[in-house]
């Protein structure tokens, strides 16, 4: 990792830039992806080993978009991206996203806490059995023991509690960063999205050796809100993407309200936003919002996460400090 014990010496980015700022401060969808390609651009030119963090939702698939779109237009390399496996996805998630990792011929890095996976596969359990912490590698121990100070036997196999939360997503991530060199991760989170990420700035700085492998988290979208997510969806990442799509853009009003020709699975869209879904955690403990699709709820009136259990997003903090995203 010699080039990763010099982090950060080979950039020049600036660590302040969108300090104190707002969504209110980039007015309209254009200023918003003004901003977007600046940043992807600057990422893409000044890491060495960057990779885009894709979920398979909205977020981190706009800024795929956006990091597809600059690749194209400056003649630069689309990165990997990381896929985190938590082994409690959606199946339609899956499938999206080896659907459109395939259409977009990407490179996709599969992160998964592949210890636990094991523990899980061999002893055949369900989301919510317990997981006795010394059945755990050395490495996962340390993370338990030392790293969260738990002190219990065990734990339960669930994503979005503090234990399993830790070693499925954020030791996962931070193993791959290591694994493969990364120095800089392309991140689709924003500013309106949780109150632990509105302090975020556009570039990052991960570099406690004692925490996670030292990186940046480049972060183009952190200026836009939900309803700008959507707009930007289908009025260019969808005309920009499928064949045939008005080049103007077109909303559905439904689940089933394409233009003619047009079915779900030509769209880079999640099925579950077309069901009413309005965040993508995990098959255990997400829930729809409402029963028409995401982009036409009532954005301003409710929470983006209200479908997801909420022990979880108490611990946001807590998570980050830790390296999650």
């Amino acid at each position: 990792m010699s080039e990763t014990a010099e982090f950060p010496d080979y950039l020049d980015v600036d660590y302040s830039d969108g300090e104190g700022e707002e969504p209110e401060e980039y007015p309209t969808v254009n200023h918003k992806i003004e901003k977007a390609i600046e940043v992807t651009k600057t990422g893409l030119e000044q890491y060495e080993n960057p990779v885009v963090m894709w979920t398979g939702g909205k977020d981190s698939t706009l800024t795929l978009y956006f990091v597809k779109e600059v690749a194209d237009r400056f003649d630069l390399e689309v990165p990997p991206v990381v896929f985190i496996d938590h082994y409690q996805h959606f199946d339609e998630l899956i499938d999206y996203v080896d659907h459109w990792a395939d259409e977009w011929d990407l490179d996709v890095i599969w992160a998964r806490n592949e210890d636990v996976g094991d523990i899980v596969d061999a002893q055949d359990l369900e989301p919510g059995d317990d997981i006795a912490i010394d059945d755990l590698s050395e490495h996962n121990q340390h993370h338990v023991r030392n790293i969260l100070e738990y002190e219990e036997d065990t734990f339960p196999f669930l994503l979005d509690t503090y234990v399993g939360n830790h070693l499925l997503k954020t030791v996962a991530l931070n193993d791959a960063i290591e694994e493969y060199d990364v120095d800089g991760i392309l991140s689709g989170i924003r500013w309106d999205e949780q109150e632990s990420r509105a302090d975020e700035t556009f570039f990052s700085p991960r570099h406690d050796p004692d925490i996670y492998p030292p990186h940046d988290r480049i972060q183009p979208i952190l200026q836009f809100a939900e309803p700008d997510v959507w707009e930007a969806f289908w009025n260019f990442v969808v005309p920009d993407t499928v064949e045939d799509y008005p080049e103007e853009g077109y909303v559905p009003q439904g689940q089933d309200d394409l233009p003619e020709g047009i079915e779900k699975e030509d769209v880079p869209v999640s099925p579950k936003y077309f069901a009413g879904f309005r965040s993508l955690g995990s098959e255990v403990s997400t829930d729809k919002s409402a029963d028409e699709p995401a982009w036409l709820q009532d954005m301003a009136n409710t929470t983006e996460r209200a479908g997801r259990a909420q022990d979880k997003e108490d611990l946001m903090e807590r998570l980050r400090d830790l390296g999650y995203m």
